[in-house]
C-alpha cells in the first residue's frame, strides 16, 4: 500500500503530520511530494516540513491514495497545480482512494469537479463549496474520503487506513494511540 500526500507552501501542519504519522503507524508507505521547487514548506504556524520527494519525480507513480492537507493557502496551491489536479481525476477514474481534510476538499478538489455526485464533508466555514456537505468528521462515498479539519485529522488518517488495511489494522494502530477506534 502507498499513499501520496501532497503538500504545498501553507499545507497545515497538523494534518499533514497526523495523516502522514498515522498511515505510517499501519505499516504504509507514504510519501510526501512538495509542489515547487524545493522540499521544505512552510506550512502554517510558523512549521516547516520537509518533504521526502518533489510532486514532480513522483508524478508518473501509481499511488493506492492520494490525500490533501488542508490550509487555506496550501489548499488553494494545490488546486491550482494542473499536474496534480489531472493525477487526481486519474485516481478518481481508476476507482482509487483520493481525498482531503479541512479547506482541501472546498478549494482543491471541488472546483475540478472531483466531488461532483460525492458526500463529502470539510471545515464548515467553506462547505457552501460543496453540492453534498455532511455534517460529519470523517465521510467517505465511493473513493472518495474527506474530513473536516485540524481536530479530526487522526480520525481521517484512521479511516483511510481502514479502508486500505482493513479494519483490524485501524483498531491495532488506534489502540497503541489511545484513539478512539
Amino acid at each position: 500500500m502507498n499513499v501520496l500526500v501532497p503538500i504545498a507552501e501553507g499545507s497545515e501542519s497538523l494534518e499533514t503530520v497526523a495523516i502522514v504519522n498515522v498511515l505510517r503507524r499501519g505499516g504504509v508507505d507514504v510519501t510526501v511530494a512538495a509542489i515547487g521547487r524545493s522540499r521544505t514548506v512552510h506550512g502554517t504556524r510558523d512549521i516547516v516540513l520537509h518533504a521526502d520527494a518533489l510532486f514532480e519525480d513522483v508524478a508518473h507513480r501509481t499511488f493506492d491514495a492520494i490525500v490533501l492537507p488542508g490550509g487555506d493557502a496550501g489548499a488553494r496551491a494545490l488546486g491550482a497545480h494542473a499536474a496534480l489536479i489531472e493525477k487526481l481525476k486519474e485516481q478518481r477514474m481508476a476507482h482509487r482512494w483520493f481525498g482531503g481534510i479541512c479547506a482541501a476538499p472546498a478549494l482543491a478538489l471541488a472546483p475540478h469537479g472531483l466531488l461532483d455526485g460525492k458526500q463529502a464533508t470539510c471545515y464548515p466555514s467553506y462547505r457552501e463549496a460543496l453540492l453534498h456537505w455532511v455534517d460529519q468528521p470523517v465521510v467517505a462515498d465511493g473513493h472518495c474520503i474527506t474530513s473536516q479539519g485540524p481536530a479530526t485529522a487522526i480520525a481521517f488518517g484512521l479511516g483511510l487506513l481502514e479502508k486500505l488495511a482493513g479494519s483490524a489494522r485501524r483498531h491495532e494502530v488506534a489502540a497503541a494511540m489511545l484513539a478512539e477506534a
